[in-house]
């Protein structure tokens, strides 16, 4: 498995937004913009249980992300692999990307009986732009 540079995470500790991209029954590809942080490493995002990111990676788990420094275009990391599903930690999780992207203290949009999902891409490939040794 691929895993990111020390630089490559420092990138991911900006509130820059992703857009990941899942595949559906059919094959057609599935694209939003998600909040996007880095674990020991590998690249994790956070979602809700019934939308249809989780479902596309609990069918069909292979999954790209790619996250662009919106002051500069060239400037951004992209990474592809199989997703890996877990509740353990959604909650505080979302509650620290509120503070990175909105800087509250908690999740604001956050309803009643939603479940959290934290989804860390095992990635086989990890591709740069704008980092000392692109690949």
């Amino acid at each position: 498995m691929a895993k990111l540079t020390p630089e490559q995470a420092e990138f991911l500790s900006n509130p820059y937004y992703g857009v990941v991209s899942t595949v559906r029954a059919d094959g057609s590809p599935h694209q939003t913009v998600v909040w996007v942080d880095s674990d020991n490493g590998d690249v994790v995002f956070n979602t809700a249980e019934g939308r249809t990111k989780p479902k596309n990676l609990r069918d069909r788990p292979h999954v790209a992300l790619t996250v662009v420094n919106p002051a500069n275009g060239y400037n951004w990391v992209g990474v592809s692999g199989t997703a890996e599903l877990y509740h353990e930690g959604a909650d505080a999780h979302i509650d620290k990307l509120a503070k990175k992207y909105l800087d509250a203290d908690t999740y604001p949009f956050r309803k009643d009986d939603e479940v959290r999902v934290i989804v860390r891409i095992n990635a086989t490939r990890i591709e740069t732009a704008g980092f000392d040794g692109d690949h």
